[in-house]
């Protein structure tokens, strides 16, 4: 592909951001949208209990595995090639989903579909770094890109709930795939390719099936932890194997002159530090997505339908801070003061979260603590993505894009597995000393939220100890490293 009649309006940049901002989009409402619709799913497959799970953790576990991977393929034969063919995969394995009318096809189609799912968003943020290199409309893009993540959860529980109750489970897949033709079609025009190093020079095939092997063997034991436990045989055998391929794929890297992923990446400042704070803000936040739907549906007695527009103030927030606050927040002041002010609102939000109880109302209390969670995402995403990609050379984007991406989708599939665990296992623990169900029910949900405040307080310390704000200097500084890097990285 060639961006050789891409239209040269000023406007293009701005079309591309909503072009990725789609398949974005389609991804993250895909997490959720899945959620209400699984008892109409159980019913007409048939589904066990332990296999419907499946519907979900299929597309976990390959769209968490194969982000890096991606992401690197973006750098080496293009990230506008590997996003579009990301959509197309996506796109036909939702109508998969739609038609099918067994367990099998819709397991396998869901595997596909994170599989699609992760080769599209792994070179998204790579592609919003290169369309705009000054800082001030980077703020701006990154803004509407973290409304698209922090919102479109939210979007997902909604639009499931009105489409499973107006249709059907079927339609929750089918409305994927008239957004992602035009997503293939518009992304033709409008995003500008990169100029990838190629795979014809010592292609890093061993440690590309190390790192995806390690991946899928890790996310596979955590989203499994819950049905076999954490101390089980089970999930510490697939764990231990999954860390010792990772090892043996850092020893690889190391001695590679031409690998899948440079170490030095990992030196870059604010790319580590960013990932790990954003993993404990992910963690914290979809309790309140999961664990707070949960609370809502069983303990309040609230619809599927009115528990995803519970969420509404919190994503509304979003939609108004990422119209332009933040942004100019993150100019006048830089990325490190509105992280640290966002990380204590969502501590605050779910510390409140904690405290409700089987009468709690929602307003003011649920409200409030819903505000305070989505003020807090608002104020923390985009500083985070602004630190993470402000020193990456141009020519690594595509893998710190996976990087990114990737401690986004694995911290959500740990935290909703851990957060899951623990409640459940203190429910059945009280039930097991004679406790009622709804107060069993309750104290574990409490217990989560507890959980996910603190893995909050724990970025905001890391914020305050480890993070820098990049300068706009280290932005210029990547602008002129392309050379530099691809002099390094050439072959013999």
């Amino acid at each position: 592909m060639t961006d050789d009649f891409r239209p040269t309006s000023v406007n293009a940049r701005w079309i591309a951001l909503v072009v990725v901002c789609l398949g974005q989009l389609m991804s993250i409402v895909d997490g959720t949208i899945v959620n209400v619709a699984l008892p109409q799913i159980q019913r007409d497959l048939h589904f066990s209990q332990s296999n419907l799970t499946w519907v979900l953790n299929g597309y976990l576990i390959t769209f968490g595995s194969f982000l890096l991977l991606a992401g690197r393929l973006g750098d080496l034969v293009g990230r506008r090639r590997i996003f579009l063919i990301g959509v197309t995969v996506f796109t036909i394995a939702s109508a998969v989903c739609g038609v099918a009318q067994s367990q099998g096809v819709l397991i396998v189609a869901r595997f596909i579909q994170g599989l699609g799912g992760a080769g599209a968003v792994s070179a998204i943020v790579a592609i919003i770094t290169a369309e705009f290199p000054a800082p001030r409309e980077r703020a701006k893009a990154m803004s509407i890109y973290t409304l698209v993540i922090s919102g479109g959860a939210s979007l997902g529980l909604i639009a499931g709930g009105i489409i499973t109750q107006a249709l059907n489970w079927h339609w929750i897949f089918y409305v994927n795939v008239p957004i992602g033709i035009a997503t293939v079609l518009l992304g033709r025009v409008w995003i500008t390719e990169n100029a990838g190093l190629g795979i014809g020079r010592d292609i890093d095939v061993l440690g590309s099936a190390l790192i995806t092997a390690a991946l899928i063997l890790g996310a596979y034991a955590i989203v499994t932890a819950s049905t076999y436990g954490w101390g089980s045989a089970h999930t510490l055998g697939f764990g231990a194997a999954s860390v010792g391929l990772i090892s043996a794929f850092v020893v690889l890297e190391a001695r590679l002159r031409n690998p899948i992923m440079p170490l030095r990446v990992f030196a870059i400042p604010g790319l580590p530090s960013s990932s790990f704070i954003r993993g404990l803000l992910i963690t914290g936040m979809f309790s309140t997505f999961f664990i707070g739907v949960l609370y809502l549906e069983r303990i309040r007695g609230y619809g599927a339908l009115t528990a995803g527009l519970a969420f509404l103030p919190q994503t509304l927030l979003l939609a108004a801070l990422s119209l332009g606050p933040i942004a100019w927040m993150v100019t006048r002041f830089g990325a490190r003061l509105p992280l640290v002010i966002g990380l204590c609102f969502a501590a605050a939000g779910l510390a409140l979260l904690s405290t409700v109880g089987a009468h709690t109302t929602y307003v003011p209390t649920l409200v409030a603590a819903f505000l305070l969670v989505g003020l807090g995402a608002g104020m923390s995403f985009m500083p985070l993505l602004t630190i993470a990609m402000a020193r990456v050379p141009a020519v690594d984007a595509g893998l710190a894009s996976g990087i990114v991406n990737t401690s986004l989708q694995v911290s959500a599939a740990i935290g909703v597995a851990v957060l899951g665990t623990v409640s459940t296992d203190h429910t059945r623990s009280l039930l097991a000393h004679g406790a009622g169900l709804d107060s069993a029910l309750l104290s574990g949900y409490q217990l989560a939220f507890k959980i996910g405040a603190g893995c909050v307080v724990v970025a905001l310390v890391a914020a305050v100890a480890f993070v820098r704000a990049p300068r706009q200097t280290d932005e210029v500084a990547v602008e002129r490293a392309p050379a530099r890097v691809e002099a390094e990285t050439a072959s013999p």
